[in-house]
């Protein structure tokens, strides 16, 4: 869980599974494309993500496409969901505060 984490607390690693969420089995030079990202920077990040099992590469040819692996976010999730309690908590109160000034 420590590498899904630290993988995810990249922007530009987060913004590569949020496309292969939408377009699933994109090759490297396409998901490298609109992150203006040169081919080493692109496969260091497709390192940490592969490393945290986040996604998994296929090699057909020269061709490498990348496909998103939720597994381990869903061990995150069940994780967070644990704590939820504490923020849900939180948020209520400040929905009260709010209610009360509005109210005034």
């Amino acid at each position: 869980m420590d590498r899904t984490f630290s993988a995810l607390s990249d922007p530009t690693r987060r913004s590569i599974l949020l496309r292969l969420e939408e377009e699933p089995g994109l090759s490297v030079s396409e998901l490298a494309r609109p992150l203006s990202l040169k081919l080493p920077g692109m496969m260091k990040h497709l390192d940490v993500l592969s490393d945290a099992e986040l996604i998994t590469r296929t090699k057909t040819g020269r061709t490498v496409s990348v496909h998103l692996s939720a597994g381990p976010l869903q061990e995150a999730m069940e994780w967070l969901r644990r704590y939820e309690r504490f923020w849900t908590v939180s948020l209520d109160r400040l929905v009260a505060l709010v209610e009360e000034d509005d109210a005034q």
